[in-house]
C-alpha cells in the first residue's frame, strides 16, 4: 500500500484540512498519515479560533513518521508561522522527502490574508523550493505575481512571473474565476489547462485541501504530474457533483463517494 503524509491544521468539522486529507488519501486506497500544524474551532460558516502547535511538537511528529513509515508523498497545507516552515524544511530536507505538494494556504476563499508577512516570505523562500508542485488559488497567485487576475490570460501572465521565482510546476486553481472551472500547470517551457464545467453546487468547503491530497495519492501510486492533476481534479469535481448538503453555511464534499 503507498503511503501518503499530510501536514497541515485539523478542521474539527471534518469539512477541510487533516480531516479532508486523510479521507481523500483513503478514497485513493493510499494509507494516510498526519502531522497537525494547528488545531482550529471552525465549520461551514466559518474559522472561529485558532491555536498554532508549538514547532517543537511539529518536528517531533514529523520524525516520528519519517523514522519510521516513509511516505511516497507529502501534500503541505496550513504552515502560519515562520518557525513551523523552517522545521518542515530542514526534516524534510534531513529525510529526502519526495513527491511533495504545497497548497499555499495563504489567503481565504473571501480574499483575507491568512499568514503574516514574515511567514509568506519563509513559506516562499524556504518551503516552495523543495515542493514538486504548488497549488495557489487565484488569490495566492496575484500575492505570489503581484499581477491582478481576472481571465485565463492574466493566469497566463501571473504563472509566467511565478516561475521566475519557483522553477517546479505551477497549478493555479481558477476556481473562482466567472466563467469556468480552468485550472492552469505552468513550468518554465511548458503550459496544459485542465478544463472543466462549472458546477451548481455552494457547497465546496475544503476544496483547496482536498485536491492537493488528491494529487499527493496519485504522485504516490506512480502517476505523472499531469495525470495526478487530471485524475485529482476529476475526484474533486465528483466530490463536489455528488451534492452533498450538510450544514447551515458552505458545505464540505462527499470525499467518499466514489467508494459508495
Amino acid at each position: 500500500m503507498k503511503k501518503v503524509l499530510t501536514i497541515a491544521g485539523s478542521d474539527c468539522s471534518g469539512g477541510a484540512g487533516i480531516q479532508a486529507d486523510l479521507k481523500t488519501i483513503m478514497a485513493h486506497k493510499c494509507y494516510g498519515m498526519s502531522v497537525i500544524t494547528a488545531l482550529t474551532a471552525q465549520n461551514t460558516t466559518g474559522v472561529y479560533a485558532i491555536d498554532t502547535c508549538a514547532p517543537e511538537l511539529v518536528k517531533k511528529q514529523l520524525t516520528c513518521v519519517m523514522e519510521d513509515i516513509e511516505p511516497d508523498a507529502i501534500k503541505i497545507g496550513m504552515v502560519s508561522s515562520v518557525e513551523i516552515i523552517r522545521v518542515i524544511a530542514e526534516t524534510l530536507l534531513q529525510y529526502k522527502a519526495k513527491n511533495i505538494v504545497l497548497d499555499p494556504v495563504m489567503v481565504s476563499t473571501s480574499g483575507s490574508s491568512l499568514m503574516s508577512p514574515d511567514a509568506i516570505d519563509a513559506l516562499c523562500n524556504i518551503l516552495m523550493p523543495l515542493a514538486t508542485v504548488i497549488t495557489p488559488n487565484l488569490f495566492e497567485a496575484e500575492l505570489l505575481s503581484e499581477h491582478t487576475i481576472k481571465n485565463t490570460e492574466d493566469m497566463l501572465i501571473a504563472a509566467g512571473k511565478i516561475s521566475k521565482k519557483y522553477r517546479g510546476n505551477i497549478l493555479i486553481k481558477g476556481g473562482h474565476l466567472d466563467a469556468a472551472a480552468y485550472d492552469l500547470l505552468y513550468t518554465s517551457d511548458h503550459f496544459k489547462w485542465f478544463k472543466a464545467k462549472r458546477l451548481d453546487n455552494t457547497n465546496t468547503h475544503g476544496t483547496g485541501c482536498t485536491l492537493s491530497s488528491a494529487i499527493a495519492s496519485n504522485l504516490a501510486l506512480g502517476h505523472s504530474i499531469e495525470e495526478s492533476i487530471n485524475n485529482g481534479k476529476n475526484y474533486v469535481t465528483g466530490a463536489i457533483a455528488d451534492n452533498m448538503d450538510l450544514g447551515k453555511g458552505r458545505g464540505p464534499l462527499n470525499h467518499c463517494y466514489c467508494l459508495l
